[in-house]
């Protein structure tokens, strides 16, 4: 292995689990692409799909965690593995956290530390990379009945050429690798769809959204 190739290894590990220096720098930098993601600009695009299925507000330009947390009417809760990660969002989020609409923890996806059916709804976005079945489970179990899962990732078309999207770091998704990732994570077909949507300059996109049956 190459130097070079030995870099965009390391850098799909930090992209994996943000750590150190250069992980708080990759934080800030993830933390602004998300966020105008997930913020709704003028024109349709993936964000309004999200937002409208989760039954949400428009959110406006930048950062989209604190406005999040605006939008819910109860509390909302979150969780990242990377301490990097938890205290940047730990910062974004500082008053509503004293407020106590916010509660933010460090910890495993595969292990959620809430109460079966405790959540009303669920965003990952750009998470799926480093998911499997175990975590769309756990995802599925603190979801209420009728409560909503929302994933996006980039198609695979587009991130089979991105050099630090690693086999050993990244998974990557076709329409049908999404599908049954919610599949062998509990959900039935008839509780989700996959959308391939655009995530702005050219880039193809998934959407996986899905409702958990109330049966």
């Amino acid at each position: 292995m190459t130097t070079l190739e030995s870099a965009w290894i390391l850098l799909g590990q930090q992209l994996r689990k943000p750590a150190g220096v250069g992980g708080r720098l990759l934080a800030r930098a993830m933390g602004l692409i998300n966020g105008r993601l997930i913020a709704l600009p003028s024109r349709p695009c993936t964000s309004r799909r999200m937002i409208r299925f989760l039954s949400l507000a428009s959110a406006p330009a930048g950062r989209s965690k604190p406005w999040l947390a605006r939008q819910l009417k109860d509390r909302s809760f979150g969780i990242d593995h990377s301490a990097v990660m938890s205290l940047q969002a730990s910062r974004l989020n500082l008053r509503a956290i004293q407020d106590g609409r916010v509660r933010l923890v460090q910890g495993s996806l595969d292990a959620l530390p809430w109460q079966d059916g405790a959540v009303d709804k669920c965003l990952a976005v750009h998470v799926a990379y480093f998911m499997g079945a175990k975590e769309i489970r756990e995802a599925r179990r603190v979801l209420r009945s009728g409560g909503k899962l929302a994933v996006l990732v980039t198609d695979k078309g587009a991130m089979a050429h991105w050099k630090f999207a690693h086999p050993s770091t990244h998974r990557q998704f076709a329409a049908s690798d999404l599908t049954k990732l919610l599949l062998d994570g509990g959900f039935s077909r008839e509780e989700m769809c996959v959308q391939r949507v655009s995530l702005g300059m050219g880039i193809p996109g998934l959407l996986a959204l899905a409702i958990k049956s109330t049966a």
